[in-house]
């Protein structure tokens, strides 16, 4: 029983950070994306964080903390790109917190990108979710994908520099992209908009907040696009990384 109370008094204090509540569907979904992840695990590495608070807290919450704005409107139609999916997280999130979004996830590991299928099929969400095994400069260049996007977003990928140049191409011209970030510190946002320049983007907010039970602090940027990104970018597979913009 205490176990119980335990998960209750877990989901209510992440609920009341979110200024938002699950409806049974929704929670419903949230159990069954960790119980498969949990099956999976058994499988391949996916995640650690699959358990009590480390699920709810540092994926569902850590998802969702940074769109709370979003989720205060979640009627909205929007298409979100996730870049580095991973295991589902922000991706899978938004589009069970936002049944009106449609969310590409992107990942190069095929093993990744098969299970984000299945568990995307087994939760109800396959209609909404599409998933692409592609590496983000190739992706990024493909009229599919390039500059359709309302929202391109990445978590723990790359330095922020990086995951901008990753990011940018596929937004539309009313598009933002959201980068989640741990540690945020001045010299990283000098970097960045410096980056920014070359792909005619601005850094719109940066906000930073605190999980809850000391989870640690998150930070987001947000960046719009002032003018279409050039056609050079995102330059070729692994050279974003070898040699970053903004120095």
């Amino acid at each position: 029983m205490s176990t119980d109370k335990n998960k209750k008094s877990c989901h209510l204090m992440i609920w009341n950070e979110l200024k938002w509540v699950p409806n049974k569907k929704q929670l419903a979904q949230f159990i069954q994306l960790q119980e498969f992840l949990k099956e999976w695990n058994k499988k391949i590495n996916l995640t650690r964080l699959v358990d009590g608070d480390d699920f709810w807290i540092t994926q569902v919450c850590d998802s969702l903390l940074p769109l709370t704005e979003e989720l205060q409107n979640p009627e909205r139609c929007q298409k979100y790109i996730d870049i580095g999916s991973g295991c589902g997280f922000p991706g899978i999130a938004i589009a069970i917190a936002m049944p009106n979004t449609n969310i590409t996830l992107l990942d190069s590991s095929n093993k990744k990108t098969t299970f984000l299928k299945e568990v995307s099929r087994e939760i109800g969400l396959s209609s909404r979710i599409t998933v692409v095994t592609e590496r983000a400069e190739s992706a990024g260049k493909d009229p599919i994908f390039r500059g359709v996007f309302d929202y391109a977003i990445a978590r723990a990928v790359a330095p922020a520099n990086v995951v901008a140049e990753y990011l940018i191409p596929f937004l539309n011209s009313k598009g933002q992209a959201l980068i989640f970030k741990g540690s945020w510190k001045k010299k990283d946002q000098e970097i960045l908009k410096k980056a920014l320049n070359e792909l005619n983007a601005v850094i719109k907010q940066t906000h930073s907040f605190e999980l809850p039970n000391h989870r640690g602090i998150r930070n987001i940027i947000r960046i719009n696009s002032i003018n279409k990104c050039p056609n050079q970018y995102p330059r070729p597979i692994g050279k974003p990384k070898k040699q970053p913009l903004g120095y």
